[in-house]
């Protein structure tokens, strides 16, 4: 039987974690789920292509918005099932057969949160947005999302919009997506970077501006500023 599952990787400089990215999909190869990983690429300057390639991804280029290499990346794979994963997340062991299990159920997902870092701020990052998930419908995008072909198909796919695209997806699927029982591990760096606190209450502000209407593109240009004059 065809492998049912295209995993869809958005990058833009991710030499460093890309790798550990893909060292964990080796469970899904081996388990015969992946048909193929495609590496949606926004203007990588450092060795990110040259780890696809050698990894044998499919490659596909072009402007860097998180939603419209999503967009990209969906439209060149072949699978039945999708699941779009963020470079600087891992999956975590047993996640084949969890995947597997939803596909015959036939219904969207994402997998906790969790981080690579330990301490309480972590855990109550990670536990809010798995409260967010599980109440709200709102997983992010570092959850890893999986969704079928025909779900994603019939709410029009991702938005090319350069950041909330996680969140317009799972408001078009309408509080569908199941939470898996396992948890992800994804880079802390930006938190530790800016403050867990800072950052976290940053995320919540441009989340509460975007369901009240606020311009995406208007959205990440404040946020890029605030980067700046930090």
């Amino acid at each position: 039987m065809r492998a049912a599952l295209s995993v869809v990787i958005p990058t833009r400089n991710a030499a460093v974690v890309l790798p550990g990215c893909l060292a964990a999909l080796m469970e899904g190869l081996e388990a015969g789920v992946i048909r193929e990983v495609v590496i949606t690429d926004g203007g990588s300057d450092d060795a990110t292509l040259q780890i696809a390639d050698a990894a044998g991804a499919v490659i596909v280029q072009g402007a860097a918005s998180r939603g419209g290499q999503l967009r990209r990346g969906a439209q060149v794979a072949g699978g039945d099932w999708l699941l779009f994963l963020h470079a600087d997340t891992i999956l975590p062991a047993g996640w084949a057969g969890a995947v597997s299990a939803q596909m015959v159920q036939g219904a969207p997902a994402a997998f906790q949160l969790g981080f690579d870092a330990t301490g309480v701020m972590a855990r109550l990052v990670a536990g809010w947005a798995n409260l967010r998930s599980q109440v709200f419908g709102l997983p992010y995008g570092d959850q890893a999302l999986l969704i079928s072909r025909a779900d994603y198909e019939a709410v029009g796919g991702f938005a090319d919009i350069p950041l909330m695209e996680d969140v317009a997806m799972a408001r078009a699927l309408k509080g569908r997506i199941a939470l898996l029982p396992l948890a992800v591990r994804t880079s802390a760096a930006k938190y530790q970077r800016d403050g867990w606190l800072r950052r976290g209450a940053r995320n919540l502000w441009i989340l509460m501006r975007y369901l009240c209407g606020a311009d995406p593109v208007q959205l990440v240009q404040a946020y890029r500023r605030g980067a700046r004059n930090r």
